[in-house]
């Protein structure tokens, strides 16, 4: 598995891909979020040609994963990540992460963010246990704000949401204090 920018040509893959990992929603009772259309292929042409678009590849150089983001406030925000049933629960989720998280930390983003299903198992607990931590009402920056606002506006707030953000490591050896970039790089070893 070796992750890489998404190619053109690919955008389509990224529709299955979501259309497939979004039916676990029918089974805990959230059929309209399994149901919910993925981005049209004009929008992820949009965030491959910002080269915010990476898949997770097979040994045959196939997608069974995508992670698409955006530049909210100085941040990296998660717009979409998911991984096709066929391939979930190998850790391709948390290696797309990260490489948006080394991503960031080339750029000198201060954090990693995204909005979340509090009570999906494999949302907000699962990003939690890769170093996200939920966000209250103070910590919303406003692009985070307006969001949320678009989420409820499309309905869905129904189930409980909440915004979350994950530290980045700094790219230069101890411009974080260098104990905080230990426990990290002990972390995802």
């Amino acid at each position: 598995m070796h992750i890489r920018a998404v190619h053109l040509d690919e955008l389509p893959l990224l529709q299955e891909i979501e259309r497939a990992a979004g039916q676990c929603f029918r089974d805990i009772g959230m059929p309209e979020i399994a149901d919910d259309e993925p981005l049209p292929l004009g929008e992820l042409a949009r965030y491959h040609h910002a080269g915010l678009a990476w898949v997770a590849a097979d040994d045959a150089d196939a997608p069974v994963a995508y992670l698409i983001a955006n530049r909210i406030d100085g941040n990296l925000h998660v717009e979409q990540v998911s991984v096709h049933p066929d391939s979930a629960r190998r850790g391709i989720g948390r290696s797309l992460l990260d490489h948006l998280a080394g991503r960031g930390a080339s750029e000198g983003a201060p954090a990693l963010t995204l909005t979340t299903f509090t009570e999906v198992p494999w949302n907000a607990p699962y990003y939690a246990r890769w170093g996200f931590r939920l966000l209250d009402d103070s910590g919303l920056t406003p692009g985070l704000r307006k969001i949320r606002e678009r989420e409820a506006a499309h309905g869905l707030d129904r189930w409980p949401r909440a915004c979350m953000r994950r530290r980045v490591a700094p790219s230069r050896p101890g411009a974080d204090g260098g104990d905080e970039q230990l426990v990290r790089a002990r972390r995802f070893q």
